[in-house]
């Protein structure tokens, strides 16, 4: 039925273009080196493609993947078999288990998306984190007036707090956290890492400037909201030759005078009265539509695995696929035009 609109390229098109990458295509190549095949046979690319469907489609298990893939000749033809769930599930873990090769290809297309997109990409950043409700039960006791419960279903998640959105309130959840820092410009993920939900989301701003500084990109401000007000990020960020913009606490309608020195908590490089740090803030809204937009369109959330191993490679493969389609799309319209 027509609605008016021009319609986007299919899905499908996508996971071959997105197989037939240079990055992705490498991959492949590797893990079929070292005979990651399925108890029937199934190569590796059928097996990465499935990975990419997961995300694409955004479902949240191997077994709706699996099922898809078996009722859709399009699909089949694209990853060129229809390999089983249990193939999928040894797949995962094979992966986990043999992280460099998945690494590569991460720092691979980051390289590629730099070349892409020039210096600018990385040069402004904001860092946040957003909650990833376990797929477990956290509540202490078995039931109501019961025993203490002893065994939890995993055991990596943690109780921790998460902000008021539109469709809930404040308040705790079980499970784990996900820290990201994105381009402002372009939203992209430029490095991320997955936690337990108890710890400070403070203590990750530095492990995320290594990374994003590893994979050749030049962060000169770095937004981050109230909760990032520390002196040892305003100091882990310097020390980086990053600028930190971040709202001090506590501090609503006073003026307090320059000193000589810029530097510091109280007196950042960019000051906060002036415009230069208004705009760069407002960039900060990036990560958040970052998250919004990794959890309802590529399968981010809700989790359907457990462990902190399990989660990262879930986070893994979502950003693979974000990272991988837009490197594509920008190959196929040159930014310049």
């Amino acid at each position: 039925m027509a609605h008016g609109k021009v319609a986007r390229r299919t899905v499908v098109s996508d996971v071959g273009s997105l197989l037939n990458s240079p990055e992705i295509a490498a991959l492949i190549a590797e893990l079929d080196a070292l005979r990651w095949t399925g108890r029937k046979g199934y190569g590796a690319r059928a097996l990465v493609g499935a990975c990419l469907v997961k995300s694409l489609f955004a479902l949240p298990t191997w077994t709706f993947v699996a099922a898809l893939v078996a009722e859709h000749p399009g699909l089949q033809a694209t990853l060129g078999d229809t390999p089983s769930v249990w193939a999928m599930y040894r797949f995962a873990r094979k992966l986990r288990e043999n992280r460099p090769a998945l690494d590569a290809c991460l720092n691979a297309c980051a390289a590629a998306l730099r070349a892409e997109y020039g210096d600018d990409l990385g040069k402004d950043v904001a860092i946040d984190a957003s909650d990833m409700p376990a797929f477990a039960n956290g509540q202490r006791f078995v039931s109501k007036g019961g025993p203490d419960r002893e065994r939890f279903s995993d055991p990596d998640a943690s109780w921790g707090h998460r902000s008021a959105v539109s469709t809930r309130a404040a308040g705790s959840f079980y499970g784990f956290k996900l820290d990201m820092a994105v381009d402002t410009a372009t939203g992209l993920p430029l490095a991320w890492q997955v936690r337990t939900a108890k710890r400070n989301e403070s203590m990750f701003v530095a492990p995320l400037l290594d990374t994003i500084l590893a994979r050749g990109f030049k962060p000169e401000t770095c937004a981050m909201d109230k909760g990032y007000d520390h002196a040892r990020v305003y100091a882990e960020c310097e020390e980086r030759g990053c600028g930190p913009v971040i709202p001090l606490r506590g501090a609503k309608g006073k003026q307090v005078a320059l000193p000589l020195a810029l530097g510091g908590r109280l007196f950042p490089r960019i000051a906060r009265h002036t415009q230069r740090f208004r705009d760069l803030y407002r960039g900060r809204g990036a990560v958040e539509r970052a998250f919004g937009d990794l959890k309802n369109n590529y399968g981010l959330a809700p989790l359907r695995v457990r462990g902190l191993e399990r989660v990262q490679l879930h986070a893994d493969l979502t950003m693979l696929t974000r990272l991988s389609l837009a490197l594509e799309r920008a190959r196929a319209v040159p930014l310049a035009a």
